[in-house]
C-alpha cells in the first residue's frame, strides 16, 4: 500500500511513469512484498486451523478455503503491477508506441490492480466469518473477539461492495469503514500475547 501511495499520481499517467522509472526497485520490492504477504496470509489460516478445527472442522476448511482464495487473487493483483514495468521496459517491440502511449498503458496496469484489491476485499471479510464464528464458539479466547471480527468481516465486505457497486458514495462510509475494520485488532493482540500460551497451559492441565 505503501508503494503505490508514493509513487502513483492519481490522474496523471505521466508522472506516474516518471516515478517508476526513476524508482524501479522501490517499486519492484513493492511487488515482492505482495507477493510474500499472501504466502504469509495463507500460513496464518494454516495456523488458526490447527489451532481452532476441534471447535467446528466444517467452519475451520472453510475459513481456509477463502483465504486461499483471497491469497490467489491477491497474487493476481499484485502480478498485474509487472504489466507496468512491461510498458515502462523501452523493449524493441513497444517501439510502435510513443511514450504518452506507454504512460497510459502502465496507468492502466495500475489502475487495474487497484481495482481488483478492491474486489478483493470481499474475501478480506468473508473469511472473518468463520474465524468470528470458531473465536465465539471456543473456551480460551473471549466471546467479545469473535464480535468484534465479524465486525471486521462485515467493514471490508462494505468496502468491496462499494468500491465497486456505489464508488460515487465510497468516500462519504470510507471513515466508519476504516473505523470498523479496526475491530479485528483485538484479536491479533490477543493470540500473539495470551492466545497461543493460553491454548497450550489449558491443554496441559487437562492432560
Amino acid at each position: 500500500m505503501y508503494v503505490p501511495g508514493e509513487l502513483v499520481v492519481f490522474g496523471d499517467a505521466t508522472a506516474t511513469a516518471n516515478n517508476i522509472a526513476s524508482s524501479e526497485l522501490f517499486f519492484r520490492s513493492g511487488i515482492f512484498v505482495g507477493l510474500v504477504s499472501s504466502i504469509i496470509f495463507v500460513a496464518l489460516a494454516l495456523a488458526l486451523y490447527r489451532l481452532l478445527k476441534e471447535i467446528n472442522h466444517s467452519q475451520a476448511i472453510l475459513m481456509v478455503t477463502l483465504v486461499v482464495l483471497a491469497a490467489a487473487t491477491g497474487l493476481l493483483a499484485t502480478l498485474i503491477q509487472l504489466g507496468a514495468l512491461i510498458a515502462l521496459s523501452g523493449a524493441d517491440f513497444l517501439s510502435v508506441f510513443d511514450k504518452p502511449q506507454l504512460d497510459a498503458l502502465a496507468y492502466v496496469f495500475l489502475r487495474w490492480e487497484s481495482h481488483v484489491v478492491q474486489g478483493v476485499q470481499i474475501f478480506w471479510g468473508l473469511w472473518l466469518f468463520p474465524f468470528g464464528l470458531l473465536v465465539y464458539q471456543s473456551r480460551f479466547i473471549p466471546k467479545i473477539f469473535g464480535v468484534l471480527v465479524m465486525i471486521a468481516g462485515f467493514a471490508y465486505v462494505l468496502s468491496s461492495f462499494m468500491s465497486i457497486v456505489l464508488p460515487q458514495h465510497k468516500a462519504a462510509v470510507s471513515p466508519i469503514i476504516s473505523i470498523l475494520i479496526l475491530a479485528e485488532l483485538p484479536i491479533i493482540l490477543w493470540l500473539l500475547i495470551v492466545g497461543a500460551k493460553a491454548q497450550t497451559e489449558g491443554r496441559q492441565s487437562q492432560s
